[in-house]
């Protein structure tokens, strides 16, 4: 029997718990006890992005969640600042000037994180600028941005929108949307969250929410003005996932019963882990700033990526996610966000350092584990 085990970053697994409210019989979207569960959501939500004001729930993967802010909030004409850091990063650089949106592209090195220097010396040349798109965890190279010290830059020194592709770091990485100012967050439900790909969440600031009343954008199902009026009323304007969101009711009943500051915690104890690990088998990490979502790492010389990846899902159930972009077939990925644990980090390491040894690349066996090891133990409970 060969077990399957999912370390990639998005999806990732799914808890028991969230599958089974998912396999409830569907009742309709407009009856009271949809609307209760919605309403439930809804403030789990904001417990989650630590917020008062609104988070949007809608039907379709994060980046339609970052779609129907640039069509929402924003005009042909209107300047918009990007830092495009990687993959998807350079979406929020091409995709506002589809809708006739003019960006100011802070461009990156893949594994670095932007400054707030270079933020504010872009700013300075474009001091209109409506809003800063930023990505909290760069999925494409396993690198976190330090948002907190970023938004406050922005926010001391401009009225421009604070925007925030948090679609890897909710529930995973520490986020303050009320506290470090942010004006817009998306997420999406197949990450940190722990359920299925399908939904996006939008929270948005009062500054947001008065911004969408000039949008010339033209729009339609992605009209955040129209998901806000179905959202005072538990309510949505289009016919939902219902039983994603019955999947999300449970996902986040289980981060709040866990705690989110411990949820960080646990994320950020499991990804110090996996990293220690990997540097003690000898393995070079990519990021110099790495976030707690995943882990990106150099394909070792001499060694094909194809044949590690085969000897992984083949002899030990095990997928991870490859580069992308120019770093196909010289990075892995190794996701540790969402429904992850100590063993997981054990596990994840033990079939790597055996299909390692499979290939040929010279490891001491058990040396990964056991740097591991030490990271988790230093937070044993005794009895």
């Amino acid at each position: 029997m060969l077990k399957k085990r999912i370390f990639t970053p998005g999806p990732t697994p799914i808890p028991e718990q969230v599958m089974l409210a998912m396999a409830e019989p569907l009742i309709h979207h407009r009856s009271p006890e949809f609307k209760e569960i919605l309403g439930r959501v809804n403030k789990n939500l904001q417990y989650v992005f630590q917020t008062g004001g609104p988070v949007l729930t809608l039907a379709c993967s994060g980046t339609g969640g970052v779609e129907s802010t640039f069509v929402s909030l924003f005009s042909p004409g209107d300047t918009v600042i990007s830092v495009n850091s990687g993959k998807f990063g350079a979406r929020w650089v091409e995709m506002p000037r589809v809708f006739g949106i003019k960006v100011a592209e802070i461009k990156v090195e893949w594994g670095r994180a932007a400054d707030a220097g270079s933020v504010m010396k872009v700013l300075k040349e474009h001091p209109h600028a409506k809003a800063v798109y930023l990505t909290h965890t760069e999925t494409s190279t396993g690198t976190r941005s330090d948002i907190e010290s970023l938004s406050g830059a922005i926010r001391e020194n401009s009225d421009a929108l604070v925007c925030v592709d948090a679609i890897s770091s909710i529930g995973v990485e520490e986020f303050q949307f009320d506290k470090w100012g942010i004006d817009v967050c998306v997420t999406g439900s197949q990450k940190g969250l722990m359920v299925p790909p399908g939904l996006a969440f939008v929270a948005l600031s009062g500054r947001a929410m008065k911004a969408m009343d000039a949008s010339r954008v033209p729009k339609f199902y992605f009209d955040l003005k129209k998901a806000l009026r179905s959202h005072e009323k538990n309510d949505t304007p289009w016919t939902p996932s219902i039983s994603l969101i019955r999947g999300t009711d449970a996902a986040l009943q289980m981060i709040k019963s866990e705690g989110i500051e411990n949820t960080w915690k646990r994320h950020s104890k499991i990804a110090s882990a996996v990293r220690s690990g990997l540097k003690s088998m000898g393995l070079e990490l990519f990021s110099q700033q790495p976030s707690n979502a995943l882990t990106a790492v150099w394909v070792p010389q001499n060694i094909q990526w194809q044949v590690l990846n085969g000897i992984l899902k083949e002899s030990y159930g095990i997928t991870l996610a490859g580069g992308q972009e120019a770093f196909i077939g010289r990075l892995f990925r190794i996701s540790h966000m969402g429904y992850f644990d100590e063993m997981d980090a054990i596990g994840v390491l033990y079939g790597l350092e055996a299909a390692l040894s499979g290939c040929g690349f010279n490891l001491e066996i058990g040396s990964g584990i056991s740097a591991a090891q030490e990271v988790l133990s230093a937070n044993w409970k005794n009895p």
